[in-house]
């Protein structure tokens, strides 16, 4: 019997939308490891590259998500957002050490085409499914999914910074916007991750 079909289980329809919410991210972050290292590499950028390590930390939390929808049980719940708030404190330390490392070096990256246009897309599908996480989670009444709606929306923001980043330095030359963007997120980051372990 399935995890779509126990009694007392939640509808079929909830589930399955929290499936494919989180199906979509994974797929989508998969292929944005593969367009974020070709970016990055052309471009020498830090940032580039350390979104393509957000990417990897959305993957893992999405990949949690799925394991807990398809079981049930307290414990389970609190092992799942522990993970997710271990992906938050990584998501943390990746912000803190890359946006430290480009104001202390000074780094300049060259511009990137390719990385502005996949920034600027993935931050509008990343609002779009934080969005409809957060909406599924609460109808489900699973903080889980709803947590993991944070990480996507950090992605988001990430991804805005990033694109802000690469404009500012494109345009203007203020090659120390993005690390600067990078430590406001920071703070969130470290926020949703003690939630997290609060819920777990």
């Amino acid at each position: 019997m399935t995890a779509l079909s126990r009694p007392g289980s939640p509808p079929d329809h909830l589930l399955r939308r929290g499936f494919l919410l989180e199906g979509i991210t994974l797929g989508w972050n998969v292929v944005g490891i593969v367009v974020l290292a070709v970016a990055a590499v052309a471009a020498r950028s830090v940032a580039l590259a350390g979104f393509g390590l957000d990417s990897l930390i959305e993957i893992g939390a999405s990949t949690v998500v799925i394991w807990e929808l398809r079981g049930t049980g307290e414990e389970r719940q609190r092992r799942a957002l522990r993970l997710i708030g271990a992906a938050f404190l990584l998501l943390a330390v990746y912000l803190a050490v890359q946006s430290s490392l480009v104001l202390a070096t000074g780094f300049h990256p060259r511009h990137s085409a390719l990385g502005a246009a996949w920034t600027a897309i993935t931050a509008l599908v990343m609002f779009a499914l934080a969005r409809g996480k957060a909406v599924t989670g609460r109808e489900l009444g699973n903080p889980v999914l709803q947590t993991e709606g944070r990480v996507t929306l950090v992605d988001g923001l990430l991804a805005t910074a990033v694109l802000a980043g690469l404009l500012l330095n494109a345009l203007a030359g203020l090659w120390w916007a993005d690390p600067l963007a990078g430590y406001v997120l920071l703070g969130y980051g470290v926020r949703e991750a003690r939630a997290a372990f609060r819920e777990g």
